[in-house]
């Protein structure tokens, strides 16, 4: 009897990944599926584990922008231009330099309400 209590992994349970189709497999593909008879591209697309609307997809794909089009795509996010970053960095250096320089005059006023607090303190204080 096997002591250990862990339960063995269920192949049919693994995680599937997603499948790419090359250019050429596409067009392949296109091709059996417009030569098949009426009736038969139903059980041909469940052999194939394909859908229907994916080769309408690629018809389309194909019609627009040709076979390059078909090729798999990368994943992620595009990668930005240099030039957008160097925008984005500056619009924010700017944010923060206007930020700044409020806070100073703020602080330049708050320092003109001190002094003619204080003047008129000292003022106050000689008339009586």
């Amino acid at each position: 009897m096997n002591d250990s209590n862990e339960v063995p992994t269920d192949p049919t349970l693994e995680r599937r990944t997603r499948r790419r189709f090359s250019a050429a497999e596409k067009q392949r593909l296109l091709a059996e599926a417009d030569a098949l008879p009426r009736g038969e591209k139903g059980e041909w697309l469940r052999q194939n584990g394909l859908y229907a609307a994916q080769l309408t997809q690629w018809r389309q794909t194909l019609a627009e922008t040709g076979t390059q089009g078909l090729e798999p795509k990368t994943g992620g996010r595009k990668p930005t231009d240099p030039r957008d970053r160097e925008i984005a960095k500056l619009r924010r250096e700017k944010e923060q330099l206007e930020h700044r320089a409020q806070v100073a005059e703020d602080l330049v006023e708050l320092q003109k309400k001190l002094r003619d607090l204080v003047a008129r303190a000292g003022n106050d204080e000689r008339s009586q």
